[in-house]
């Protein structure tokens, strides 16, 4: 698998468990895990953005 693959794959990957703790953040029922999973939430949505332009080149595939 390529470089770019790779990185797209785990960008994937890291959104997907983003959308995992946004759940488990709906569900929590004390207000401090309830924020700290959407924080560490937001951290893993923002890691996978910088993931997936480092693994497209950082180039628009529609230029």
């Amino acid at each position: 698998m390529s470089v770019a693959g790779e990185s797209g794959g785990r960008a994937q990957q890291m959104r997907r468990k983003a959308q995992e703790l946004e759940q488990a953040a709906e569900r929590a029922t004390d207000p401090q895990e309830r924020q700290r999973l959407k924080e560490k939430a937001r951290r893993l949505t923002e890691q996978s953005a910088q993931e997936g332009k480092a693994g497209s080149g950082g180039q628009d595939p529609m230029m």
